[in-house]
């Protein structure tokens, strides 16, 4: 073990979330599955009731089938088709077509949902694991490090009582002022967009096919707008604050409906929620530092025109929860925390410009830039495929297929089960079934690491690994890809690489 590590009982917890908002709750369902003692703070007495992210992709949806919450999600979600761009005279500039049948991931590309379904299911999880502690209502206001750990002290603010606990690292999942970052004293990289929306949820009060499902960005210079479909009969508007608007009645009915008048009217709905935001575009500088690290919004903050700002929180807890997991069961030292970093904030950064790209498109309110624009995309309908970025330097190995540092797809087994739910919530080498007749010691192996071998006769992984032109594949508890052997040697050699990270001491 490395002389880094904590002894177990130095702290109340291993690991202290700030924040119980869908990354927070993740990352603790997460580190439950894996038998951790978590506290979680959240200063809040009750789940916020009203819409906030209405979309999460395929990625997300493998998270939430590894929590054993898919099931309950799915009967509440709608499908998404994509998203299109069109300008002031309804001609299309840019086409998002997202595929609407089951893909590669085992799930569908796109989901709209309520974000209180999506937390009632998360905090309903965390109700039924023991090793969780769940404190609402209390505020955090200093985080000291010590040799142990981290104290944490806090008020609980339904009675004023003062409080303090340790835990061997401390997570801040605590939003866009979050207060980890700040005793961390991470500074945040400017991406350059930073515009005032109003943002307005409405129910209908029939169905109204006329409006469509795909989600509309109306980049009309006079007054952009997107309009989004959610599940059932929700739906959303998002209108850009424009300079001559009186701020004071921006979120009144009289102000909305105005707006809204053109596609709605309150015959036809009522509203459930507006909200004044700007659309922030930033990364932190630092998403560690010793025994404190971010997620989620408190690490990154993007535009919504991607969709991508829960989901990209959920891919943080996905990255950060196995790995703290192998620092505190001590099966690897605690440098492996660094590649948090370094993975996932070149990951999010393509995501953030992409979105600071699009809104460039929409948020053009110039009349001559807008003609110019649409001029530029007159000779052909823009085709826009969502990005697959790899994952930065960190816990992989590079090969020449560029398979690794990818998420690996998540086939059906030849029994109709999901790929995922066979391994569990631990590394897995899938492989061809003659790799057991050339290393008939790699089934022990495989056991004593923790390691699912999936080497049976299924179609889908045969055809998967033919295509990479592969012996083998291992992949990560959070489903990427840490790398590909093409023989015997090369999966000697992968295994040697990969197996100490997890079990130093058998190096």
């Amino acid at each position: 073990m490395s002389d880094q590590l904590i002894p177990a009982h130095a702290c109340d917890y291993d690991v202290a979330i700030i924040g119980l908002g869908p990354t927070g709750a993740t990352l603790a369902n997460l580190l439950a599955l894996q038998g951790l003692r978590v506290l979680v703070l959240e200063r809040d007495k009750d789940i916020f009731a009203l819409p906030r992210a209405v979309h999460f992709d395929g990625e997300c949806m493998r998270v939430f089938q590894t929590l054993g919450i898919a099931d309950t999600l799915l009967p509440n979600l709608f499908v998404g088709p994509g998203m299109k761009f069109v300008n002031a005279a309804g001609k299309l500039l840019i086409d998002w077509q997202r595929p609407t049948g089951i893909g590669p991931h085992g799930w569908c590309a796109s989901y709209k949902f309520h974000q209180p379904d999506l937390e009632n299911a998360l905090r309903e999880r965390l109700a039924s694991q023991a090793t969780v502690d769940i404190r609402l209502r209390h505020e955090v206001f200093a985080l000291d490090e010590t040799a142990d750990g981290v104290q944490l002290r806090f008020e609980d603010t339904s009675c004023g009582k003062l409080g303090r606990a340790s835990a061997r690292y401390v997570v801040g999942c605590d939003g866009a002022r979050s207060i980890a970052r700040r005793f961390m004293g991470t500074e945040l990289t400017d991406l350059q967009s930073h515009e005032r929306w109003v943002v307005v949820d409405v129910l209908l009060d029939s169905a109204r096919p006329d409006l469509g499902d795909f989600s509309i960005q109306y980049c009309d210079p006079a007054r952009p707008t997107t309009y989004t479909r959610g599940p059932g009969n929700r739906r959303r508007w998002e209108i850009m604050v424009m300079p001559g608007d009186d701020t004071a009645q921006l979120t009144s009915s009289e102000w909305l409906w105005d707006k809204l008048a053109r596609w709605i009217t309150p015959a036809d709905a009522r509203l459930e929620r507006s909200a004044v935001y700007t659309f922030h575009s930033v990364v932190a500088n630092g998403w560690r530092r010793g025994r404190l690290l971010l997620a989620g919004d408190a690490a990154h903050q993007t535009p919504p025109f991607m969709g991508q700002g829960m989901a990209a929180g959920i891919r943080d807890a996905s990255n950060l929860a196995w790995k703290l997991g192998a620092v505190l069961r001590g099966e690897a030292a605690d440098t492996l925390l660094d590649s948090y970093e370094t993975e996932r904030s070149p990951h999010v950064r393509e995501f953030i410009e992409t979105a600071v790209q699009l809104g460039s498109v929409i948020q053009t309110t110039h009349p001559d830039l807008a003609n110019a624009r649409d001029c530029e995309m007159a000779d052909a309908i823009r085709n826009f495929v969502t990005p697959q970025p790899k994952l930065g330097p960190g816990e992989w190995r590079d090969e020449p297929s560029g398979t690794a540092g990818h998420i690996a797809p998540q086939p059906r087994l030849d029994d109709g089960e999901l790929l995922d739910d066979r391994v569990g919530y631990r590394f897995a080498l899938v492989a061809r079934p003659d790799v057991l007749r050339e290393c008939p010691e790699l089934r022990g192996a495989a056991a004593r690491a923790n390691v699912e071998l999936v080497a049976g006769e299924h179609a889908a992984i045969r055809e998967w690994l033919a295509s990479l032109d592969a012996l083998a594949v291992l992949v990560r508890p959070d489903r990427y890809v840490f790398g590909v052997a093409r023989d015997v040697h090369e999966l000697e050699d992968l295994l040697q690489q990969a197996l100490p990270c997890l079990h130093p001491e058998s190096a």
